[in-house]
């Protein structure tokens, strides 16, 4: 069974960081494209990020370019999400998800596993 957990999600100010991780199991995880997807409700989701399996490629939304950053640990089997400069527009639930792409989709429907999400919010 193929598992991924979120954590590290929270209130915080408008300027304040985050860092999620999502940590997964019961796959082989070097080889799967990893991103970060949020969704806010009554709006679409949203990509956020991507990382290849060898982490090697890395693709952002272009809105948040240089405020976020992900990355991966395969000796650890997690992503993570660094988020700075954080805005209440930034308010979302996160999910982590996997798919087998070799490079990362910015299309939700690319990505077979997802996690259940972890809540951000932003306040001004």
């Amino acid at each position: 069974q193929v598992l991924l957990v979120e954590s590290g999600g929270g209130l915080v100010q408008a300027g304040g960081s985050l860092r999620l991780s999502c940590a997964a199991s019961g796959l082989s995880f070097s080889r799967y494209t990893m991103a970060w997807f949020r969704q806010d409700p009554g709006k679409e989701r949203e990509f956020v990020a991507g990382i290849s399996g060898d982490g090697a490629f890395r693709n952002y939304a272009n809105s948040l370019k240089g405020r976020f950053t992900i990355s991966r640990d395969n000796a650890e089997n997690t992503v993570f999400l660094q988020m700075n400069t954080l805005k209440p527009d930034d308010t979302a639930v996160y999910y982590c998800v996997a798919g087998l792409s070799d490079t990362p989709s910015t299309s939700w429907y690319r990505y077979i596993y997802w996690g259940q999400g972890t809540q951000v919010t932003v306040s001004s």
